[in-house]
């Protein structure tokens, strides 16, 4: 289940990856949601499929950064979305007038566990299933429309 692309570094990679960002030498974080069928990851490693479910599970596992004190949220705002819109040209991933209203209405401090059966997508191969987690999402809306109402 944790075969995924790139593949899993060691802990003083990922502490020099989040000092990168923190410092702006890595200016865009991105997931690869690639969910896979329970079937093809319980295979042998070399032969299981890489991924996993990341689209549910983005936002919180940044989180996981500001809450631990490595990035402020400017920083993931700026990394997760201002930065990508730009390099892709993109008129997204700012508050500004003309701009998309593309948002994510979301309570940082809101705690919850990750229950791998409650997300949303087809597959639940995830890393963080049981997890405690804070950054929970109650809306998202693109073009202005509210398009996920969240949990109340």
């Amino acid at each position: 289940f944790f075969k995924v692309k790139p593949p899993l570094r060691s802990e003083d990679d990922r502490l020099a990856a989040v000092e990168a960002v923190a410092s702006g030498l890595i200016d865009i974080i991105s997931s690869m949601h690639t969910p896979q069928d329970e079937e093809s990851k319980r295979l042998p490693f070399e032969d299981a499929a890489s991924g996993a479910v990341a689209l549910e599970t983005f936002l919180p596992a940044a989180m996981r950064l500001y809450h631990a004190g490595h990035l402020t949220l400017p920083q993931l705002f700026r990394a997760m979305a201002l930065n990508p819109a730009k390099r892709l040209g993109l008129p997204q991933g700012r508050l500004a007038a003309g701009s998309p209203a593309d948002l994510v209405l979301f309570d940082p401090d809101a705690p919850f566990v990750l229950d791998r059966f409650k997300l949303r997508s087809k597959s639940k191969n995830t890393p963080f299933d049981g997890q405690k987690m804070q950054g929970k999402v109650l809306s998202t809306f693109v073009g202005g429309a509210r398009v996920f109402p969240g949990e109340a």
